[in-house]
């Protein structure tokens, strides 16, 4: 993962610890699909259950799901960060390379 945004220039590690809000997100969203898997699963083969299916189904969500979801986790995280903790200008100032081109994209004319 990149230490910042391209864009702004945010340093995505903002605090110490912040990374186990990510976690947390990852954890839950593989639940909630694990969960919906297995009432779906669970309905369409009322009459004849296949346990086998569903199991295996379920036991591929929780290994495979949480390592291909981690970076989206990463994301939402840091989304949900800036919304709790706004972003102060003093943490995008040690980008200038990219608040110049920001700053000149700003001065351009606009249509």
């Amino acid at each position: 993962m990149v230490e910042r945004c391209p864009r702004c220039g945010l340093c995505f590690h903002r605090q110490e610890g912040q990374w186990s809000g990510d976690i947390g997100a990852n954890t839950i969203v593989t639940f909630f699909l694990l969960w919906v898997v297995l009432v779906i699963g669970s309905l369409l083969t009322w009459n004849d259950p296949n346990l086998a299916l569903l199991a295996g189904l379920a036991a591929a969500i929780v290994v495979v799901f949480p390592a291909f979801f981690v970076p989206h986790a990463k994301t939402l995280w840091v989304a949900v960060d800036i919304l709790m903790r706004p972003v102060e200008p003093d943490e995008l100032a040690s980008a200038p390379s990219i608040r110049s081109v920001a700053a000149s994209s700003a001065e351009a004319p606009r249509p």
